[in-house]
């Protein structure tokens, strides 16, 4: 049966994200067939083949190669400054998309992604993955049902006290635009915007600071940071006021003196109630002239988005792009809402180096 087909898949970069995240949920859903890897250090590539491959699994170092292959769908895993340039290729080359968050380093360059999705006629998403976890679904469909009522303050939280990434490319401004903010702010900002259903600013400001990096003896969770090449920022917070009045409220950072840490996490203030991921998801109201706090038990019960679906959101990410390509299913991230999220990230820094609101059309 056609539902039961297996996607034909190429990944462009093996790094952590691939192997913590992709690769695994991609095998155990059992609906992928990985085609060729691609990393420009080969041995990753290989070392990707042999974990979750198969003995015909093509490695590549150079991801134009890989786009010769007979793929449908394309993952592209690798740092931010990569993601427009192999993401147009592959859309460009007849391939679907799937691509880790940002979107992009900047908003011209996924402007640019869209563009070619349009053109191509190929699916784009991208990696936010925090969307799929129980708590979010159950807000969502809260927030979709008006229970909230209208959604006019909100934050947007991504603070670790001290656990700086020290691997990879994180600390790396011209691979990645840059550290906290674009790395895991955005998943905070895209989980608020899609609670409120509202893509359209007006205004930003922002603050971007380097204060901590330089620091020896740093307590870092992943051991010291080299400062020398940490070349981004530690901490970025930003003020967004929408068209329509609501305002959001973006703090992130991977080192903050502070014990109110919380990351991928959102509060939301409406006209009939409010809600929070504080200690599980809580949502306040007044019921029957009291004020009251639901807990919903997110551990029982619950429809998953297929049958026989896990709740692991990776897991989830996965069946749903498989449902998209061969089935013609709605997307849950839609290029369009990564674009605004870039937008706002990308005003953040402008507003951070300027000293100035930015705003927009």
């Amino acid at each position: 049966m056609e539902e039961m087909r297996k996607i034909r898949v190429g990944v462009v970069g093996c790094g952590g994200i691939a192997n913590q995240k992709h690769l695994p949920a991609m095998k155990h859903v059992g609906k992928f067939e990985l085609v060729a890897v691609c990393d420009l250090i080969e041995e990753r590539a290989q070392k990707a083949k042999e974990e979750f491959g198969t003995p015909d699994t093509r490695v590549y170092a150079d991801y134009q190669e890989l786009l010769k292959e007979d793929v449908e769908l394309v993952y592209v895993l690798t740092p931010n400054n990569a993601h427009a340039p192999v993401s147009i290729a592959a859309l460009e080359a007849g391939k679907h998309v799937i691509c880790e968050k940002p979107m992009a380093k900047t908003y011209a360059e996924a402007k640019a992604m869209l563009e070619a999705a349009k053109r191509s006629h190929r699916i784009l998403t991208i990696g936010y993955q925090n969307r799929y976890r129980a708590d979010s679904r159950y807000l969502k469909r809260a927030c979709e049902n008006g229970e909230l009522g209208e959604i006019y303050y909100a934050k947007a939280h991504a603070v670790r006290r001290r656990a700086v990434p020290t691997w990879g490319v994180f600390l790396d401004a011209e691979k990645q635009g840059g550290g906290p903010l674009i790395d895991i702010g955005t998943h905070a900002l895209d989980l608020t915007l899609w609670m409120m259903d509202n893509y359209e600013p007006e205004m930003v400001m922002g603050s971007v600071y380097r204060k901590l990096a330089d620091q020896k003896e740093t307590g870092n969770a992943w051991g010291d940071w080299d400062p020398e090449i940490f070349t981004v920022e530690d901490s970025a917070f930003g003020f967004i006021r929408m068209k329509n009045g609501a305002t959001i409220v973006l703090e992130s950072s991977w080192a903050l003196n502070t014990t109110d840490v919380k990351e991928a996490r959102t509060t939301l203030c409406g006209t009939l109630a409010g809600a929070d991921m504080e200690k599980g998801l809580r949502i306040n109201r007044v019921k029957y002239g009291r004020q009251c706090i639901e807990e919903p038990d997110l551990k029982s019960g619950g429809v998953d988005f297929f049958e026989g679906s896990s709740e692991d959101p990776a897991d989830i990410e996965q069946m749903v792009l498989y449902n998209a390509v061969v089935n013609g299913g709605e997307l849950v991230v839609k290029p369009e809402q990564a674009l605004t999220v870039t937008r706002i990230l990308e005003a953040i820094y402008e507003s951070g180096r300027t000293g100035k609101p930015v705003y927009f059309d």
